[in-house]
């Protein structure tokens, strides 16, 4: 008969006498068994044989459980503060703060594992923020699993008001972890990840002229020049004016020099950025899905390359509703009890994204219904015939809504309504589910 012992918090450990016990022919070992009153918590399991003449021995071999040990990080560019949480005692222990240098990670992981006696399995996680993929590649690397949280889904027991440390902000990473209170952050290839942060350097540099653009129309209004030749800024028009103004005093004839230097320097940065992004679209990793989604009305090779690098695989979201809360492009809701009340969109997760097609979503509010621009026939050429009737199905539909909803309500509104369907249209379109 065969007899497992499962003992908790306690280890048994084995003192073998080697006192050779007689039955029949057969001399067999009898082994006493003595507790070691050690705190180790971990369980153990202690395989017994029960023999027929009453004499139990207990074998050598002992099989213990892989411990999981969950550990928060808390990271900053000056030190990273780690925290391990047990499910088994819950409680939280070995709470340090150390260097910001992933192999002193490693270290204490070590370290750890050292100070409980046992195999353990380590999960850490580090809230999603300015390290970005860095970190998470450092550790998995040296084959520790890693997760990156996504802030805005972690559960937290923190008041608005109450007490902030690191400290504090290892032990609820570690805690979320344990009980997956959390959602993580997809993690974007190496290729994806590297055209992502290229689109994104374009779009510094085009908020960097927007702030130029405003620079100088600033100083040319506090000192008194105003443009009145035409109704709108940034023209062929304006752009000469504003080389044929002289000021008396020669600083600020050569401010304004200055300024117009690095408005044409922009100007040409960006539009090399955008050929390069142009080329990038038709490379063969993206090339066909970029194809797909300039079918829709407003999505040009860079708002079709932008979603495709920063969403990664369209798949990972079941339906269009949930890659449209990703996007944080649906309303938000504030009821209690019977009442029930809406609120404006979340704005959410990638905010990147959604500015874009926000953008994309102006272009609804011209035009005429059912109407196709002869850029937009181009763009569809070459396309699945099942893949421009969906486009053309999705683009009626949003020109009407646009126009449906502006004539009741506020155009913003209009635009971001069209805009999270939009989303959910292109998500239809990327997964294949466009019958």
């Amino acid at each position: 008969m065969r007899v497992f012992v499962l003992l908790y918090r306690h280890h048994l450990i084995c003192n073998y006498s080697q006192k050779p016990v007689r039955h029949s022919a057969t001399a067999r070992r009898q082994y006493v068994v003595t507790p070691n009153l050690h705190n180790v918590d971990l369980p153990v399991y202690l395989n017994c044989n029960k023999l027929v003449t009453g004499i139990t021995i207990i074998q050598k071999e002992a099989t213990t459980m892989t411990s999981i040990i969950y550990v928060g990080m808390d990271v900053h560019t000056t030190n990273y503060t780690l925290s391990c949480y047990s499910m088994e005692e819950d409680r939280s222990f070995s709470t340090v703060t150390m260097a910001p240098d992933y192999m002193n990670i490693v270290k204490y992981l070590e370290q750890v594992e050292l100070n409980i006696g046992v195999d353990c399995h380590f999960l850490c996680g580090y809230e999603a923020g300015s390290f970005g993929y860095s970190l998470y590649h450092q550790l998995t690397g040296q084959n520790i699993d890693c997760v990156i949280l996504a802030p805005s889904t972690m559960a937290t027991t923190r008041k608005k008001k109450g007490i902030k440390t690191d400290k504090r902000d290892a032990i609820n990473i570690a805690k979320c972890l344990a009980y997956k209170t959390y959602s993580p952050v997809y993690v974007l290839s190496g290729e994806d990840g590297a055209v992502k942060e290229y689109i994104r350097m374009r779009n510094d540099a085009k908020d960097m002229l927007k702030k130029i653009k405003q620079q100088t129309l600033a100083f040319c209004t506090r000192h008194g020049k105003r443009f009145i030749e035409g109704r709108n800024y940034w023209t062929l028009k304006h752009l000469a004016w504003l080389k044929e103004l002289t000021f008396e005093d020669a600083i600020l004839q050569e401010t304004l020099q200055e300024y117009l230097t690095l408005y044409h320097q922009l100007v040409d940065k960006i539009e090399m950025f955008d050929n390069r992004i142009a080329e990038l679209a038709r490379t063969e990793s993206y090339e066909e899905k970029v194809k797909k989604l300039t079918c829709f009305i407003g999505i040009k090779e860079h708002t079709a390359l932008a979603m495709i690098v920063e969403t990664g695989d369209f798949k990972r979201f079941p339906t269009a509703q949930h890659y449209a809360s990703y996007l944080g492009l649906v309303p938000g809701e504030d009821s209690s009890g019977d009442s029930v009340q809406r609120t404006g969109i979340t704005k959410a997760g990638n905010s990147h994204i959604r500015k874009l097609l926000v953008e994309s979503a102006q272009c609804y509010s011209r035009g005429r219904i059912g109407a196709k621009s002869k850029a937009l026939k181009s763009r569809q050429k070459g396309n699945d015939p099942s893949v421009i009737a969906y486009a053309d199905k999705a683009n009626e539909r949003l020109r009407r809504k646009c126009y449906k909803i502006s004539f009741r309500s506020k155009h913003n509104i209009a635009v971001t309504a069209v805009a999270r369907e939009l989303a959910c249209f292109a998500w239809g379109m990327m997964t294949g589910n466009i019958a």
